[in-house]
């Protein structure tokens, strides 16, 4: 199946089990932090819009436990860079509609929050199809490692995700239900 047919049908799952309100541990992604060991404490985080998984709690308490956050800041040529951001500091809508810092305090995550479309068993990712978020991971892997986490439901699993060379494998993916890792 093209990546844009199943683009479509997936974002049509996801926006009807998004109204039954299902929400994700964050227990899970603290338990990846502390098994990782990150000791860097700069995590990169998502607003979410057309009914992606809500990560706003999440960052509320990292930031709370002392946590940097950040959110992206989409760029001209599918770039896009995180911006330093707290949960008092105000937004800005982009030409997606997408909310984004006002500040330009550039930063590097060490963890990076992804929102997914689809997934499969081997942490494969379907985006919207831009190719912002693999350009991102593949440039900051140059500067250092970087956890890449994505955020799904479990009705977002798909038997395999078609992929191409610039395609940026995760390091986990945290559902409603599980883990993949």
């Amino acid at each position: 199946m093209l990546k844009s047919n199943l683009r479509n049908k997936i974002l049509k799952i996801r926006e009807k089990n998004n109204t039954k309100n299902i929400q994700i541990d964050l227990n899970q992604i603290i338990k990846i932090l502390k098994k990782e060991k990150i000791a860097k404490k700069t995590i990169g985080g998502y607003y979410p819009v057309n009914f992606e998984v809500d990560d706003l709690e999440l960052l509320k308490r990292l930031e709370i436990k002392k946590f940097n956050i950040s959110l992206p800041v989409i760029k001209k040529n599918f770039q896009m860079d995180f911006y330093k951001w707290s949960l008092s500091d105000p937004l800005k809508i982009n030409k997606y509609g997408i909310p984004e810092p006002e500040t330009k305090n550039i930063v590097y995550p060490d963890i990076i929050l992804i929102p997914i479309v689809a997934f499969d068993k081997n942490l494969n990712r379907l985006g919207y199809g831009g190719g912002y978020y693999d350009r991102l991971i593949a440039k900051f892997s140059k500067k250092k490692k970087i956890l890449k986490i994505g955020l799904a439901y479990s009705d977002q699993k798909i038997d395999e995700v078609p992929v191409n060379l610039h395609d940026q494998k995760l390091d986990y993916i945290v559902t409603n239900k599980y883990i993949v890792e």
